[in-house]
């Protein structure tokens, strides 16, 4: 069967008006039956009040507290080690050994000058004490009283001079054994046994004063005056992390505070020393340094993923004894870990939604889940 054009038109406007009308129909069946979106779940969390740390985060390098280059103090063979590389070392620990007996031959040597010289002045003594006992006799001229007084006066000097070569030849036989002058940890040997050294210039080892350690960092320059005026109040704790082995920290105090600006960087030195008993760090390590300036009492925290942000700066939402979420703005200070202080716009007491904001808006209701209920520590089987 054909159908005019104009028929079909009509047959499509009325297929439309039917159509219009129904939806109308179920908009107003929805609309009388109460139908309407939930409100949205979140999750909420207290506003935390305590005591919190003020501080300034910069990164640091280890040094050790002493470096000593052990250099001999008298020419030989090296004929004895008696180290290993790497070991710790005591205080007065034997490090090398030098051929000592050159040295032994020159103590004997110094010690046969001196009895001879001690003989010498003897014999000029006996000579003087003879001739003053004569002088009032005229039994001696006086020239010759003179000439014996100088002669015990110069056999005294040579007595002194062979003392102190004596001395000398003593403390260069000592010195053939080669001690650690600090307890620390050695490096790599420098020289094996049987090289030659040469007194004040062959370097034979390095040993580093690990425990405690230094860990050097600096400050911007426009943190310097707050610097001062807490080290005024005390001293100040530190507290160190190797990247390495993040959450595991030591505690030290800041000990040294350079005397100027450095130039070109705006930025000032610092030192803290740090026991380091278990060799936790390093001597040329980069470390995290945590500087603790102050403490702020009674600070308001609110868990991070709890913040947001707007055209106007950061905000929370708050829950109301009446189930609705509020909008309330903030001023932030530190991070705390997984919370940031608030130190305007919140009170304490309130209970900030913490999650499932995204579908909240001002003045609307929502639903708080509770908290997973966590299973008991023994467990049943």
């Amino acid at each position: 069967m054909r159908t005019s054009s104009g028929g079909i038109c009509a047959l499509a406007a009325l297929m439309v008006c039917i159509a219009l009308g129904a939806l109308s129909g179920c908009g107003r069946s929805n609309a009388q039956a109460g139908f309407s979106s939930p409100p949205p779940s979140v999750t909420s969390a207290p506003v935390t009040v305590a005591d919190v740390p003020v501080f300034l985060n910069e990164i640091g390098h280890t040094t050790a507290e002493e470096v000593v280059t052990i250099t001999p103090q008298v020419s030989g063979k090296i004929i004895q080690r008696s180290f290993v590389d790497g070991a710790d070392l005591h205080e007065g620990q034997t490090l090398f050994q030098i051929d000592p007996r050159p040295f032994q031959a020159s103590l004997d040597a110094a010690q046969a000058s001196l009895e001879q010289a001690q003989a010498q002045l003897s014999s000029a003594q006996t000579d003087f004490n003879r001739d003053a006992s004569l002088l009032s006799t005229k039994a001696v001229s006086q020239q010759e009283y003179d000439h014996a007084k100088d002669a015990v006066a110069v056999d005294q000097a040579n007595v002194k001079s062979a003392q102190a070569s004596l001395e000398t030849a003593r403390l260069n036989l000592e010195y053939c054994t080669i001690k650690s002058p600090l307890e620390g940890r050695a490096g790599q040997r420098l020289v094996d046994v049987g090289n030659i050294v040469n007194a004040n210039s062959t370097g034979l080892l390095v040993i580093q004063k690990v425990a405690p350690i230094y860990v050097d960092f600096t400050v911007p320059e426009n943190n310097l005056p707050e610097v001062r005026q807490d080290m005024a109040q005390g001293t100040l704790k530190v507290i160190v992390e190797s990247p390495d082995a993040p959450g595991k920290t030591a505690q030290g105090n800041l000990t040294f505070l350079d005397n100027a600006v450095q130039d070109g960087t705006g930025t000032i030195k610092l030192r803290a020393t740090v026991p380091n008993q278990d060799r936790q760090f390093w001597p040329g390590q980069f470390v995290n340094v945590r500087l603790i300036l102050a403490t702020l009492k009674d600070a308001k925290l609110v868990p991070n993923e709890s913040l947001q942000i707007s055209q106007q700066g950061p905000y929370v939402f708050v829950v109301d004894d009446k189930g609705l979420a509020q909008q309330v703005p903030v001023s932030l200070g530190q991070r705390q870990g997984d919370k940031t202080v608030v130190t305007k716009g919140l009170n304490g007491d309130e209970t900030i939604i913490r999650t499932g904001q995204m579908l909240v808006q001002a003045g609307m209701a929502v639903t708080v889940q509770k908290p997973a209920t966590q299973p008991s520590a023994g467990g049943g089987t």
